[in-house]
């Protein structure tokens, strides 16, 4: 960690790719190091921009004006935010200016395509989700095949976007539809559609060096049919966490040790069911639900703070994993929590005004506000995210009380005084209460 008299990064100038909602703390932390942001996204209003030293409207794929940006600004690094699909670009940028990257060519291969990502595993006897073999010709024989209810997502995509669930042939051929326009490669899967315990675990990696820095609980939402489930939170740690760590984690560190991975942060997500783990995505970057915000509580160190001295070093720094990354949160336990919300227009929002005043909570990392309207295309997505709320307690039932605390006292409505939120998680049975 930096103390405040430490001018290490002064000036230097970071092109950080992307600029959605969770890549702002990512931003923050940055000019926080005393480090000259500049935030590239093909749209002006990103909200990332508005908390950058220089802000350009080059969409986060475009590599050859990306590399004219860098030079013209003379930068130091380069850094992808919160968001999968500009990772291959972020790769290749740093390739082209010579400057250190945490990925390489074969990494982004296998984490940012869902059918290479999923072929990979196999290999180390880490099961996907049961497929279907189905493509763009859509051939009757392999429609004939499938057993319903099933997941049709593109290979290239994150948050929801572009996936949907379908219970008959006519969902299915929609599905494809919307997969491929979500899709830059213009390639998609057919997964069936888990209903079983939902579970993210997150690495981090220095020089080589692998650690498990938590494995998680996640849930989500039942009560928006035939779109993507998004998650309504988490709790750490894991109720599966030593299942885990017997039977899967020592064939994933053989996988990204043969992979290649040095440095970098990346979420692996599984689903549990009958005794076995089912990988079913993975993000080699920060991720929205932002772990690190916990981590940095109970851990002490930094994931942001580490990519961006790697950005503009070559080095995450001098952190020790081995004696400060503990995935059984030191005894602590912790959540997130997550409030979806319904289409319409935001008119009133109630129940988060003094929530900065609580010590259990970390942090609340807010997406929409009053006036704001949530879409109908954003359904199924983590665009109808309206806030995460980051808690950290010290014995799961004021954990559990917490969270029932905010989930009864946060309110949204539409300016006709209609509901705006989604139902929450069942706490009792997510912590195993009585």
């Amino acid at each position: 960690m930096l103390s405040a008299d430490d001018k290490t990064f002064n000036g230097k100038k970071l092109l950080i790719l992307g600029g959605n909602p969770e890549t702002i703390p990512l931003v923050e932390t940055a000019n926080s190091m005393g480090v000259k942001t500049i935030v590239a996204s093909g749209r002006h209003s990103d909200p990332a921009k508005k908390v950058a030293w220089k802000a350009s409207d080059i969409d986060g794929m475009d590599v050859p004006n990306l590399v004219a940006l860098a030079r013209t600004e003379r930068i130091d690094g380069v850094l992808v935010g919160v968001a999968d699909i500009l990772v291959p670009a972020y790769c290749r940028v740093c390739e082209i200016l010579k400057l250190p990257c945490y990925a390489s060519q074969q990494i982004v291969d296998v984490f940012s395509y869902k059918d290479i990502f999923k072929a990979t595993c196999e290999k180390y006897g880490i099961h996907g989700i049961p497929t279907f073999h189905l493509d763009a010709e859509l051939k009757r024989e392999e429609l004939d095949q499938i057993r319903y209810p099933v997941m049709i997502k593109p290979v290239d995509n994150g948050g929801g976007v572009g996936m949907t669930v379908a219970y008959n042939e006519k969902d299915l051929l929609e599905g494809v539809k919307i997969a491929l326009a979500a899709s830059n490669k213009k390639r998609f899967i057919v997964e069936k559609y888990m209903q079983c315990d939902d579970m993210g675990m997150y690495y981090t990696f220095k020089d080589g060096y692998c650690s498990a820095s938590c494995i998680y609980d996640r849930y989500t939402s039942n009560e928006q049919a035939g779109v993507s489930r998004v998650c309504l939170g988490g709790t750490y740690p894991s109720k599966h966490i030593n299942t885990y760590f017997e039977k899967m984690h020592g064939k994933a560190l053989k996988m990204f040790q043969d992979i290649g991975i040095r440095n970098g942060v990346l979420m692996l997500s599984a689903f549990y069911e009958n005794d076995e783990f089912y990988v079913y995505d993975t993000g080699f970057r920060l991720q929205g639900e932002a772990p690190h915000l916990l981590m940095k509580e109970i851990h002490g160190f930094d994931q942001r703070e580490m990519l961006i001295r790697f950005a503009l070093t070559g080095s995450e720094g001098n952190v020790d994993l081995a004696a400060v990354d503990d995935p059984y949160f030191r005894g602590k336990w912790a959540a997130t929590l997550w409030f979806l919300l319904k289409q319409g227009k935001i008119a009133k929002i109630v129940g988060l005004d003094d929530i900065d005043k609580d010590k259990r909570v970390i942090a609340n990392i807010q997406r929409l506000h009053e006036g704001d309207t949530v879409l109908a295309e954003w359904i199924g997505t983590e665009k109808q995210v309206l806030t995460r709320i980051y808690l950290v307690c010290d014995s799961k039932q004021e954990l559990a009380n917490t969270l029932k605390h905010y989930m009864c006292t946060v309110k949204v409505f539409d300016e006709f005084e209609n509901n705006l939120l989604l139902y929450g998680f069942n706490v009792n049975k997510a912590l195993e209460l009585a």
